[in-house]
């Protein structure tokens, strides 16, 4: 790798990183070097589509398009100068100035994808082909109407968290099984399972954490046959939040589950460094959960977030652990 080469892949690795995660960039320091550039690259990717899909200002259709395109350049399938057209597009529709940096990079961040070993290049084109195809899928759900849109059945909730954050557990497995001799005290088809469900749980947080803002937004994740069940419209939940707490609940119950597969993913890992880095977002995910279930009916009306405070106490805990967590 040429210094010039060294030095773009640094700067993504801190500068814009750093400016678009706040746990994530904490979790990968703890990453041997060989893990560091595909995980934190995979990431950046991620967030790249991520941003284009909630692009508010431009039609779901063109957004699709766009992601389509985007989905192409990462699979090597797309020009330089499709790429710099579409930087050009987005980048100055972003309020957020991380957002623009993080647009801006693409360029390089492509350039460092073709520079990784050949397996860690297909692995990361693999989880991101599933990623762009969960943010297509939602924007072609929610479409552009008046009225909230509800997903149709907890199955479909299922395939959405799978496809942009199960498939990541995974990814991470296949990565950590390749790079670091004797990885975990499990088979790699029992760890890929507990990944799988490890980041399906997290990405249910999300959504539970924002499930006010989504609703605001026309975005309904929770299952439309539930809700009928409990006699109520999307359009409720809002007005009626005490009715909906039951559903809210179970997802809530749901979301436990996946962290316990996490935690069990975790304490199966041999490196204390990737153990650490592994089970962080589990013990963020926890006091998260926490904080909705104390919330109860206001976790609709407010954006619950843990402290930075406590995630400093996590990090060291996360350290210093050596057995069970």
């Amino acid at each position: 790798m040429s210094d010039r080469s060294s030095a773009s892949t640094q700067r993504l690795q801190t500068a814009v990183l750093r400016r678009v995660s706040r746990s994530f960039y904490l979790s990968i320091r703890f990453l041997p070097s060989r893990l560091r550039e595909p995980v934190a690259l995979a990431y950046l990717l991620a967030r790249t589509t991520d941003t284009v899909a909630d692009t508010a200002r431009i039609s779901g259709a063109f957004r699709r398009e766009t992601l389509q395109t985007l989905s192409k350049a990462v699979q090597g399938r797309a020009s330089q100068s499709v790429v710099v057209d579409l930087v050009a597009s987005f980048a100055p529709l972003q309020g957020e100035a991380s957002e623009r940096m993080l647009l801006e990079s693409l360029p390089d961040c492509l350039e460092w994808l073709g520079r990784l070993e050949t397996s860690d290049c297909l692995n990361v084109r693999a989880v991101l082909e599933k990623i762009t195809q969960g943010q297509m899928l939602d924007l072609q759900r929610f479409s552009e109407t008046a009225e909230i849109t509800a997903l149709s059945t907890a199955a479909d909730l299922d395939e959405y968290t799978y496809l942009v954050a199960g498939c990541v557990g995974e990814f991470w497995t296949r990565l950590c099984f390749r790079h670091i001799r004797n990885f975990a005290a499990r088979p790699e088809n029992e760890m890929l399972t507990l990944g799988k469900s490890y980041g399906m749980g997290l990405q249910l947080i999300n959504i539970l954490r924002d499930t006010g803002t989504d609703l605001q937004a026309g975005r309904c994740y929770f299952p439309n046959d539930e809700l009928i069940s409990a006699g109520l419209s999307p359009a409720q939940i809002l007005s009626e939040s005490e009715r909906f707490q039951p559903i809210y609940r179970n997802w809530i119950e749901k979301a436990e589950r996946g962290l316990e597969c996490g935690m069990q993913y975790s304490h199966a890992i041999r490196n204390r460094r990737v153990r650490a880095a592994t089970v962080l977002p589990a013990l963020i995910g926890a006091r998260t959960l926490a904080l909705l279930r104390d919330a109860g009916a206001t976790a609709l009306d407010q954006q619950v977030k843990v402290p930075r405070k406590e995630v400093r106490v996590m990090i060291v805990r996360a350290l210093t652990r050596r057995g069970g967590f």
